[in-house]
């Protein structure tokens, strides 16, 4: 199954990169990826990344103890949703009317955002690859970017009725999915230890007990995209339950899901295990689904000063929104 959306961005940015375009800062493609060389891999991963943000960035992840995908360094691969979620975030994190500027574009509901204390080194007011202090989801010590369910960016901010609150960000660029069930995969093999009896005694009890999430039927959180979206539900609940013990005390979220409206394939896929599109699907498992939002990256970030940031706005205008 291929995904037009994700092959014509592929094709697009092949295109920008042979192109010498300013926003690839003369990288070029070709990197070993997956067997054999790739044209949309760059072979300086360092490229990937708005330059003004290239030093702080890599500082911030090492200091941070914070994975980046596929390695130890930045990915080349210029679909990278990681890699578009720092190029579109990173650079504003540390100003606070900029963070509160692109929230208010969710909801006019919070009056203020709160430095996120959990980053030990150049802390802001987002941070990136966000996993909890202790571990409330059975899923061993919590590791940032890796082994468990971390949010790629998350926001801590103050709602106008005095409460705080857990905005986390899930990043989508070109990615679409399969029909895997992953509630069975291995069971032919070791129907009693297999990945997929293991996911279900993790996560049945939490979202059985969940106040957002639906528990008569679990069928569909096993499924991605769903998967993802449910594993971080029920992380954001387990931060609020467990707020006597995490520095970060947050009394509420909101699940903010960004995708490129362009991307249809995640978007309008009918799902087969609902029958219905990605949003419809999973606002059908919500009690509450004003705490579900999906935001297109573009419509996102107008919530910034354009004057301020006009060399940022102009590299994501060519990289990333100009289709």
């Amino acid at each position: 199954m291929k995904s037009n959306y994700q092959e014509a961005q592929r094709s697009r940015s092949v295109k920008l990169v042979q192109g010498n375009s300013p926003v690839f800062y003369g990288a070029q493609g070709g990197q070993y990826f997956m067997t054999k060389d790739r044209e949309f891999v760059l072979k300086e991963g360092l490229k990937n990344l708005f330059e003004p943000i290239r030093t702080d960035a890599i500082t911030y992840f090492r200091n941070n103890k914070v994975s980046w995908w596929g390695g130890i360094k930045p990915t080349g691969h210029i679909l990278s949703s990681q890699i578009a979620c720092i190029n579109h975030l990173f650079q504003i994190r540390n100003d606070k009317s900029a963070v509160l500027g692109i929230l208010n574009t969710i909801s006019k509901d919070f009056i203020e955002v709160l430095e996120i204390e959990t980053d030990k080194f150049n802390s802001g007011y987002i941070q990136f690859e966000s996993v909890s202090d202790f571990d409330h989801l059975n899923e061993g010590t919590p590791t940032r970017g890796n082994l468990c369910t971390s949010v790629d960016a998350l926001i801590f901010a103050l709602h106008r009725d005095g409460t705080k609150w857990l905005i986390p960000i899930e990043w989508k660029f070109t990615e679409y999915y399969n029909n895997q069930n992953k509630s069975i995969e291995g069971y032919r093999k070791d129907p009693e230890n297999c990945k997929g009896e293991v996911r279900k005694k993790r996560y049945t009890n939490l979202i059985n007990q969940s106040k957002q999430l639906k528990g008569e039927d679990h069928s569909t959180y096993y499924f991605e995209p769903f998967y993802q979206l449910m594993r971080q539900t029920l992380w954001a609940e387990q931060m609020i339950v467990h707020n006597d013990v995490e520095t970060i005390k947050a009394d509420n979220f909101l699940h903010v899901h960004v995708i490129p409206r362009g991307n249809k394939d995640l978007l309008s896929k009918r799902y087969k295990c609902s029958g219905l599109d990605m949003e419809s699907t999973w606002k059908s498992k919500l009690k509450d689904q004003s705490m579900y939002v999906i935001i297109d990256p573009k419509d996102l970030m107008a919530g910034i000063n354009k004057a301020k940031y006009g060399e940022l706005t102009n590299y994501l205008s060519l990289r990333y929104w100009n289709v």
